[in-house]
């Protein structure tokens, strides 16, 4: 692992980032982190809308009307002396209405609406964090795509010494008589060769660059150094946010049976009213005056005792389809894990086999280097034979980024 570690020593800068600062910087960049603190402040919002149902509630209402009949005293006239009246009460009647309501107990139904809002807000905001942690894969692509250009690129410039050292002994051997121009245009022209590699990868690596600075939100230079710090890539324990948003889910279930309970309990409520108009509470007198009414009002309705039974079946069978759908999450993420366990195995295993297959490539160059000097094999053979062994340690590149690839997209799948 050496050589990825030390893969940005090309980069004459001391800027670094690292894989977990760009995680950070995602998520901070990511537009979806705004949605946060907006269900935050609408919970805030429409818990404090909850618990204003106890504070007094004023209304005012008015009426004028009239009525085909009022009440009459005519039958009592027969049994009053001679020259007595009674009152009459006019056909025509008005009235304006002042209410003050005041909740004094709800049965827990306020409690229950607040703990219903939160719950709700945690789960938004629990959705939230699976959309903002699914983005860590994306930027472990990136961040490994940009490591294995960079590691590439070191490579490529190994071989091109290689082959400038050769082009060297080559030209002394063709002012001595003893080469060929053609040996020395034919390593130059692999150098050549190496060097449009080269601008192909730098292609590369600043366009994953640039992808990568749109998603952090950083503007990052061409001399930028990669860091992976070093961490625990062995815990397997599942702490995945869509595992705590499953759960979030079925407290919402239990909150909403704990409202069943409390919508059939009695509420009652103090009032007072205040009013003007024809009559007044003495209709006898028939005549515009003030009054007011004070007292208790008592509340208990039960008609949701018919439909309480069926409500909670309702509840039960939603929380075995979150129960399902948490299996199936949970057995997808192990089979995934099992996978990334497989390819840890199997990179490890490619590693033993590229350091074997490079060090006999190593030997065969070597050899060769001295057969072109004899004039035993051409250049062309020898250019073979290096590019063989180039071919072996970019295997070896290859499979060491996607050794810790895999390492850390485990890392991800686990939600460690």
């Amino acid at each position: 692992m050496l050589l990825l570690l030390n893969h940005s020593a090309m980069a004459q800068t001391n800027d670094k980032l690292t894989l977990e600062e760009c995680y950070q910087l995602a998520k901070i960049n990511y537009p979806a982190i705004q949605k946060l603190d907006l269900v935050a402040k609408t919970s805030d919002l429409e818990v404090q809308n909850a618990s204003k149902r106890f504070l007094p509630q004023l209304s005012f209402s008015g009426q004028a009307t009239y009525q085909s009949q009022a009440i009459s005293f005519a039958n009592a006239l027969a049994s009053l002396p001679m020259g007595a009246s009674l009152p009459s009460v006019s056909k025509d009647q008005y009235k304006i209405q002042g209410e003050i309501n005041q909740l004094l107990y709800d049965g827990g139904i306020t409690h229950s609406q607040k703990e219903l809002i939160k719950a709700n807000s945690a789960l938004q905001a629990q959705n939230i964090e699976g959309v903002l942690y699914a983005i860590k894969h994306r930027i472990n692509g990136l961040f490994f795509s940009i490591l294995l250009i960079e590691a590439q690129l070191k490579q490529n410039e190994l071989n091109k010494v290689s082959l400038a050292t050769q082009i060297q002994k080559t030209e002394a051997a063709l002012a001595n008589g003893i080469a060929f121009r053609s040996n020395v245009d034919e390593l130059k022209a692999e150098i050549l060769n190496l060097e449009m590699i080269h601008t192909d990868y730098q292609s590369n690596r600043t366009a994953y660059l640039q992808m990568l600075s749109l998603f952090i939100g950083k503007t990052l230079p061409a001399n930028i150094q990669l860091v992976l710090n070093e961490t625990d890539l062995a815990e397997t324990t599942l702490n995945r946010p869509e595992i705590k948003a499953f759960e979030l889910q079925k407290s919402i279930f239990d909150k909403q049976e704990k409202q069943l309970k409390v919508d059939y309990l009695p509420q009652i409520n103090a009032f007072f009213q205040s009013a003007y108009g024809r009559p007044t509470l003495n209709i006898i007198e028939n005549k515009f005056g003030p009054w007011y009414i004070t007292g208790i009002r008592f509340n208990w309705s039960l008609g949701s005792l018919y439909t309480s039974k069926n409500k909670k079946r309702i509840l039960n069978l939603n929380r075995q389809v979150v129960d399902a759908d948490k299996e199936i999450f949970l057995l997808n993420t192990k089979i995934d894990l099992t996978l990334q366990e497989e390819q840890i195995l199997k990179y490890q295993s490619l590693l033993n086999q590229d350091e074997k297959a490079i060090a006999l490539r190593q030997s065969v160059t070597r050899s060769a280097e001295a057969q072109l000097a004899n004039g035993v094999i051409t250049t062309h053979e020898y250019i073979q034979k290096i590019n063989a062994e180039h071919l072996a340690r970019q295997s070896l590149i290859l499979h060491q980024i996607q050794l810790l690839q895999a390492k850390y997209n485990k890392k991800y799948l686990s939600g460690n």
